[in-house]
């Protein structure tokens, strides 16, 4: 099945006695249309972080990523790469150039046909999770102006406000599957009520420890086991600006602006996004 994204509520659907129910969505290619890491790259380099040589290695690595997703020794590769060059980096530092090139960098690339369906999520009382293998400080970020209820992302030690280049703890595979696990414990998520989207095949982990699992631009792996397995495939292809978006609201959104819970994602991405401007 292949669709827009839009989801019609069932009976039963909503949070309630029989456990508590969540969405859970990768990022990369699945809410944005780039790799959430290499987006920052530029301004990375430009504040001396990155040589122009890394920014030209993640290009290529990030063309290669769009054309074909990555497979696991392409994200191994990715871990231990990320991980050698950000050790010395000072956090404050880095969290201060996410806030501050947010809007200009990330805002752009958003799949309109993501905030639909987070909004109808939220609209029908599912709290929403964005869970992705690039680090907290770049996900959380963007996950709060997507308005989403939490995260779950990669964590990197940090002494004395600096990464040593240790990953606490991997946001990958089976990592996903561990943290979602985590969440459903502490929150009383039914994960057999629960939704994933994601669109790699290396997410095949998380997406067959919910209930609904939705293929979203799968790569070729990931849609020969969704064909296989009837899972839904739905096809994200217009990025656009989540400020202009609510300046001018979609059928689905406009809908849920009539209801409180979507009038307060909106409200509060359009107060995150103003901000920044």
């Amino acid at each position: 099945m292949t669709g827009s994204g839009k989801t019609t509520p069932s009976p039963g659907d909503r949070n309630g006695e029989n456990g508590r129910i969540a969405a859970f969505f990768d990022l990369d290619k699945t809410v944005i249309a780039r790799s959430s890491t290499f987006v920052f790259s530029k301004p990375f380099f430009d504040q001396g972080l990155i040589s122009r040589r890394t920014v030209l290695e993640s290009s290529y690595a990030h063309f290669m990523f769009l054309l074909s997703g990555a497979d696991h020794d392409q994200m191994e590769r990715m871990r231990a790469h990320l991980t050698d060059m950000c050790a010395g980096w000072d956090v404050a530092q880095i969290q201060s150039i996410v806030a501050d090139t947010l809007h200009e960098l990330v805002d752009p690339l958003i799949y309109a046909e993501a905030v639909d369906l987070i909004a109808d999520h939220r609209i029908r009382g599912h709290d929403v999770v964005i869970v992705s293998a690039s680090g907290e400080e770049v996900v959380g970020p963007i996950a709060e102006a997507l308005g989403a209820t939490r995260t779950a992302a990669t964590r990197m030690e940090v002494v004395d406000g600096k990464y040593t280049g240790v990953v606490d703890f991997y946001c990958y595979g089976e990592g996903k599957v561990t943290a979602i696990e985590k969440l459903a414990a502490a929150e009383g998520y039914d994960l057999s009520r629960c939704y994933a989207y994601s669109d790699s095949i290396t997410d095949l982990p998380m997406l067959t420890a919910v209930g609904h699992p939705t293929a979203v631009n799968p790569d070729r792996n990931l849609r020969r086991e969704a064909t296989s397995r009837g899972w839904p495939v739905l096809s994200f292809s217009n990025p656009v600006s989540l400020w202009s978006r609510f300046q001018a609201p979609s059928k689905t959104v406009a809908t849920g602006l009539a209801v409180g819970v979507s009038a307060l994602v909106a409200g509060a991405v359009t107060y995150r996004l103003l901000r920044r401007r």
